[in-house]
């Protein structure tokens, strides 16, 4: 009868130690800015070269209804064909540009705050391949496969908003395309999601949806949960006209955007990376321009994506040091700037969920965090230098995050915490800690015990099966596929949308 009651006592601790703890060590939206690799005098040296850039070069093609509002906010003729602005132009777009906003979800309690100093992981990335459960080869992306990602990243809890990860390469129409992928979205997730326009006469159609969505006509507008992924500016800073469009139209129906400078350094800017995060700087600046010259203080994530090309072959190399240090040098300028800042890291090369997977993404991933970017783009699922996306990246990241909103949580130092009477009670009595009062305090409030990642003694791991962590995700993304399948769509909202777009799935 006593051993019974041991039992007993054990499995419900196991049971306690399963479940969610009360007070959540690691949770999202950590503060970050402690490591800063460039310090003040060459921030401002950065931030002049590009300010010189853009009142001696400016920005080139730029469409003439765009034109015509960037000189009515002060832009001046340049070099033939060009544009230019000067300083007090550019630092008065600065100062009028929003600098918090909230990004929706449907669900209220999944919106986030953006700007400031917290730090938030999420997803971008336009895979045009996945690494298949099945096989471990990777395959075309389909339709399938993004409504399959949806519905995994809504059940982790460090994806704290969802751009699209893959592109449906099974679905060739661009609109069908659009409206799909949009489809996808709503259909399985209510956190705050993101997506990009092909055209600027797909907005509108899909605006409508996104209110069916909502509730009804114009709600979307009034909590808009879907932001759109836009490049208005082609690297070397010029203006590219389909998508200064999809801006035009964005900002007509109130969606929330990420203006993305994805300049390539030795190729599209300048191999030196203080010359490269000028560059970079003035193109994302010149977006900023552009969005408040359309709209002063409309919601833009200042999204200044730092990418580095091995100068040997051409190959792009999204896992690199070189990456980590400039991705988090632009989150530091931009916070600088007072502005929402957007980065993009963990965007592995590896192919495999292996060791350089794992190092790659740590490596970038923890700098751009350290380093206070509010939001971290490509940081969950994305392999391959971006080509390709994974179900078990997906959850391996997730479990990655919690380590690192950890380490940015820091060191609460308390007189409760600092122990005093706790180690003499310890040095006094029992010899150790193990079962006192404030170790069993701390457990749940000051750790964080990943679920995937094995702890366990060799021999015990050889007698578990010897099991990697390609196969523990695996698995547990299979689980999560199999067992969660959301309804945030009603009848209703599912009927009216097939009623109107050529739903494929």
């Amino acid at each position: 009868m006593p051993e019974q009651g041991k039992r007993g006592g054990r499995r419900a601790r196991l049971a306690q130690r399963a479940a969610k703890p009360a007070f959540d060590p690691c949770p999202p939206g950590q503060i970050g800015g402690q490591y800063k690799p460039l310090t003040l005098p060459e921030i401002a040296a950065i931030h002049d070269t590009a300010l010189r850039l853009l009142e001696t070069l400016g920005m080139g093609e730029v469409p003439d209804r765009l034109a015509q509002d960037l000189i009515a906010a002060g832009a001046r003729p340049g070099p033939p064909g060009r544009l230019v602005f000067p300083r007090a132009m550019v630092e008065g777009a600065v100062r009028r540009a929003a600098k918090r906003f909230t990004l929706h979800g449907r669900d209220p309690a999944r919106s986030i705050e953006v700007g400031g100093d917290r730090v938030h992981f999420g997803t971008g990335g336009a895979a045009v391949q996945t690494l298949d459960l099945d096989s471990g080869l990777y395959r075309p992306s389909t339709l399938a496969d993004l409504h399959d990602f949806t519905r995994l990243q809504d059940t982790l809890a460090n994806v704290s908003w969802f751009t699209r990860c893959c592109v449906a390469t099974d679905v060739p129409d661009n609109f069908d395309l659009d409206v799909n992928t949009a489809y996808a979205l709503i259909r399985n997730t209510t956190k705050p999601v993101a997506t990009s326009f092909t055209l600027a006469e797909h907005v509108a159609p899909i605006v409508r949806m996104l209110d069916i969505a909502a509730g009804g006509r114009d709600a979307f507008a009034e909590h808009p949960f879907l932001k759109a992924h836009i490049s208005p500016v082609i690297s070397p800073l010029r203006y590219g006209e389909d998508a200064v469009d999809v801006v035009y139209k964005c900002i007509a129906h109130n969606i929330p955007m990420s203006c993305i400078t994805a300049a390539q350094a030795g190729a599209t800017a300048p191999a030196t990376m203080a010359g490269f995060l000028a560059q970079s700087l003035a193109e994302t600046l010149a977006s900023l321009v552009m969005v408040n010259a359309i709209r002063p203080g409309f919601p833009m994530v200042f999204s200044n994506w730092p990418f580095i090309i091995d100068l040997r072959t051409g190959a792009f190399s999204g896992g690199s040091g070189e990456t980590a240090v400039l991705n988090a040098a632009s989150a530091q300028i931009t916070n600088w700037l007072g502005l929402p800042s957007g980065v993009a890291c963990s965007m592995t090369d590896a192919k495999a969920i292996d060791a350089q997977y794992g190092a790659e993404k740590g490596i970038t991933s923890l700098a751009a965090a350290l380093a206070g970017g509010n939001l971290i783009y490509e940081s969950s699922g994305m392999t391959a230098s971006l080509l390709g996306v994974s179900f078990e990246g997906f959850v391996l990241d997730d479990e990655m995050h919690s380590h690192t909103y950890r380490a940015l949580r820091g060191i609460e130092v308390t007189e409760e915490n600092l122990g005093f009477d706790a180690i003499c009670q310890s040095v006094l009595g029992e010899g150790h800690f193990l079962g006192s009062a404030h170790t069993h305090a701390a457990m749940e409030r000051d750790y964080f015990y990943p679920a995937l990642a094995d702890r366990a003694e060799p021999r015990s791991w050889q007698d578990s099966g010897a099991r990697d962590a390609w196969s523990t995700a695996r698995d547990r993304a299979r689980e999560i596929l199999r067992t969660h399948h959301p309804q945030y769509l009603s009848p209703e909202q599912e009927a009216e949308i097939r009623a109107i777009f050529r739903i494929l799935s």
